[in-house]
């Protein structure tokens, strides 16, 4: 079974849309292993953004990540990161396939409602990033 981090962003949260995003994780069986609400520093989502330092949009996106709480969670299933991936949809959510997450919620590229890692090794840093061992249930 693979593991995967999944992250409800600040407008997410902020729009009300916890429950619908839990509801279609479970629907499409996915399995929430840890789950917390944590309000993110600007260092805090510098770290967890770093592999984008050199990017454009590195500090923006920063800014917003750090702009309000978010959810964050460890998921699992087969396959559970290409399944998430998925259902979240593309990350540019006017492209996103017709019933993902980002098409039916996300109202700017950045502002897309969820993150969620892209392969098994950012799996594991993303993870361990904001769980320690006894957090995560098996």
């Amino acid at each position: 079974m693979e593991k995967t981090l999944s992250i409800i962003k600040p407008d997410g949260v902020s729009r009300g849309l916890i429950g619908e995003v839990i509801g279609r994780l479970e629907k499409n069986g996915l399995k929430i292993l840890a789950m917390k609400m944590l309000h993110m520093t600007k260092a805090q989502a510098e770290g967890f953004y770093a592999v984008h330092k050199e990017r454009p949009f590195f500090a923006s996106l920063t800014d917003f990540m750090s702009s309000g709480p978010v959810v964050v969670m460890v998921l699992t299933g087969e396959n559970a990161i290409s399944r998430y991936r998925e259902l979240m949809g593309a990350t540019d959510y006017q492209k996103a396939a017709e019933g993902t997450i980002r098409r039916d919620f996300a109202r700017d590229i950045e502002k897309n409602i969820v993150h969620g890692s892209d392969a098994p090794e950012t799996a594991a840093f993303e993870i361990g990033y904001f769980f320690n061992s006894f957090e995560i249930m098996s």
